[in-house]
C-alpha cells in the first residue's frame, strides 16, 4: 500500500488547522494614504541626510550615479528599520487611543 496522498486524498482531520487564538482587538490594516505619509516619513530623513553625507564623497559623480548609490542603503534601512517602527509606534497610537474610547 503506498502512503503518499493522491490529488484527490484528504489530509486528515486532525491535521486541519484549528481557529486561531485570539488575544485581543484585531486593528484592520492601515489606509494607503496612512501608508503613504508613513514611509514618506521613512524616506525623507533618511534621504536628506543620505545627501549630506554623500555628498563630499561623490562630488564629481553623475546624479545618477548617486542616486543609486544613495537608494541602495536609503532603501534597505526603510523597509526594514525605519517602517516597521513607524508602523509599530502608529499601532500603539491607535490602541492607546481605542482603549481610552472604550473606557470612557
Amino acid at each position: 500500500m503506498n502512503s503518499t496522498l493522491s490529488p484527490t486524498a484528504t489530509a486528515p482531520a486532525s491535521a486541519a488547522p484549528g481557529p486561531v487564538p485570539v488575544h485581543g482587538p484585531v486593528l484592520q490594516a492601515p489606509s494607503i494614504h496612512v501608508r503613504a505619509v508613513i514611509t514618506w516619513l521613512a524616506i525623507f530623513p533618511l534621504v536628506a541626510v543620505g545627501m549630506i553625507l554623500v555628498a563630499p564623497l561623490t562630488e564629481g559623480w553623475h546624479s545618477a550615479l548617486r542616486s543609486l548609490v544613495l537608494t541602495l542603503v536609503v532603501v534597505p534601512v526603510a523597509v526594514y528599520l525605519v517602517v516597521p517602527r513607524l508602523f509599530a509606534g502608529y499601532g500603539a497610537l491607535l490602541r492607546r487611543r481605542n482603549s481610552r474610547k472604550t473606557s470612557s
